[in-house]
């Protein structure tokens, strides 16, 4: 299993429906796939003055009769809910690449978990039985993933914390994207003082700022 490369993006391709690089390691050129968001954004890149663009990916390997095929991921909460969406029934890897080209990771993960059908069917090849299928199918492994975890003790806050299906909703798309319990315990509690949040949205949203923060700060 090829789980992970790191090397010199020696070409650009677009073959059909699919995109990628030619990534160069040691001396061996790997063709790895890209969804569309992601292939624009290191098009984008600036080249570097002194060769070419350096690019780390995480990457899963599908071996198939006809060949093998390389996916390569800007993070490994990327691969993985990408690993989710191909194992569910009648999802191919096109379709899984189409969803995460087309949903930035916490939107996607959000819609996944709320079973947000109409949402889920604005991705192109998303028809509503497909998104029925997949609403219905990851909920639930979300929900086996995670939902065993300790509960987080969220009476002990000052402000209003989300309760409920808010905060479920809230709770299992911050866990999915590899927060620990105690850190969205933090956040909630941080988002509940600094803002007056009432959607789900609200509520990942400033959980996503503050713990993108947090990170910084112990850079």
């Amino acid at each position: 299993m090829i789980g992970w490369l790191e090397g010199e993006v020696r070409q650009f391709w677009q073959r059909g429906a699919r995109q990628g690089v030619l990534l160069v390691c040691h001396g061996v050129g790997y063709e790895v796939v890209l969804h569309q968001r992601f292939h624009s954004h290191v098009r984008g890149l600036p080249q570097r003055s002194d060769g070419p663009r350096q690019l780390a990916l995480c990457t899963h390997l599908q071996v198939r009769d006809d060949g093998w095929l390389l996916f390569g991921f800007e993070t490994d909460a990327e691969r993985e809910l990408f690993r989710e969406l191909i194992g569910v029934s009648g999802v191919g890897p096109q379709l899984a690449l189409g969803l995460l080209g087309f949903f930035p990771l916490p939107e996607l993960v959000q819609a996944l978990v709320q079973a947000d059908l109409k949402r889920l069917s604005q991705a192109p090849g998303v028809g509503r039985r497909s998104a029925e299928r997949l609403a219905v199918e990851l909920r639930r492994k979300l929900a086996e993933r995670f939902g065993q975890e300790e509960e987080v003790a969220l009476m002990d806050a000052a402000a209003p914390l989300p309760t409920g299906a808010l905060r479920q909703d809230v709770e299992l798309t911050l866990t999915a994207l590899g927060y620990e319990p105690g850190e969205v315990h933090q956040a909630l509690t941080a988002v509940a003082v600094d803002q007056d949040a009432k959607s789900p949205e609200d509520w990942i949203r400033g959980c996503l700022r503050w713990l993108a923060c947090r990170q910084q700060g112990h850079g």
